[in-house]
């Protein structure tokens, strides 16, 4: 266990240090806040929920760059080699970088509590409603950070990494829409497999456990397939 959280800590010493960090949390709160400031003034009703389609739209996005370096930077590098033949093991050093960027997802997720500190000051607000839908946000976060990191082991270049991660999140975000144009039963199983679709009782205040055990599960998934991907560069 020491060892993951060495990982982690070195990963999260870099997020610091990364330009591309920065630039990636602005633009999360920037656009966030520009539309909940629209939505607002739109609309002046004390409810959470309007933010949180803009918050998974534009995860959609900075995911991918808050992922890529976190293995391709070091088949860059060629630091993989040394870090590879480490005292940690291959599932210690993906658990690590993956638990860091999950520290990240939770400063945006507590940055963003600034949105129903805001409508607070102007009614009250719905407590479940609020909780289970920053839960539902956590939990989709985890998830595309766990897709992330796969596509980081991927390739050498950030870039190439950047844009296979957005990829990969752009095709899961789709099921929904393939789902509803099939229609029928195809539309009730695609929604089985939709990363925004299990995010709807949340929203409405309700915990699901089959929808949380789905986000943990998918999530697993992920890791385990980074943990593979690297293990069979270490074998090349």
């Amino acid at each position: 266990m020491r060892r993951i959280w060495a990982v982690c800590r070195k990963e999260l010493q870099m997020y610091f240090f990364s330009p591309i960090s920065y630039l990636a949390f602005a633009a999360y709160f920037a656009i966030t806040g520009f539309f909940f400031s629209l939505n607002f003034l739109q609309y002046p009703v004390i409810d959470v929920r309007p933010i949180f389609g803009t918050m998974m739209l534009v995860n959609l996005f900075v995911i991918p760059l808050l992922t890529m370096r976190l293995v391709s930077d070091e088949l860059r590098q060629g630091t993989d080699e040394l870090l590879l033949t480490s005292p940690a093991n291959i599932g210690e050093i993906v658990i690590g970088k993956y638990l860091a960027a999950l520290v990240v997802q939770l400063l945006l997720i507590v940055g963003s509590l600034l949105y129903p500190f805001i409508l607070s000051r102007f009614g009250a607000l719905d407590q479940s409603v609020m909780w289970m839908s920053y839960l539902a946000m956590f939990l989709l976060g985890a998830t595309m950070m766990a897709v992330g990191l796969l596509a980081s082991t991927l390739s050498a270049h950030q870039m190439v990494a950047g844009i296979a991660g957005f990829g990969m999140l752009f095709a899961l975000w789709m099921i929904d829409w393939a789902g509803d144009t099939m229609g029928g039963r195809s539309r009730e199983y695609f929604q089985h497999f939709s990363i925004i679709g299990r995010t709807v009782d949340f929203n409405k205040g309700i915990f699901d456990l089959a929808d949380f055990l789905f986000y943990v599960m998918f999530s697993a998934l992920f890791v385990f397939l980074s943990i593979q991907a690297l293990a069979r560069k270490r074998w090349r």
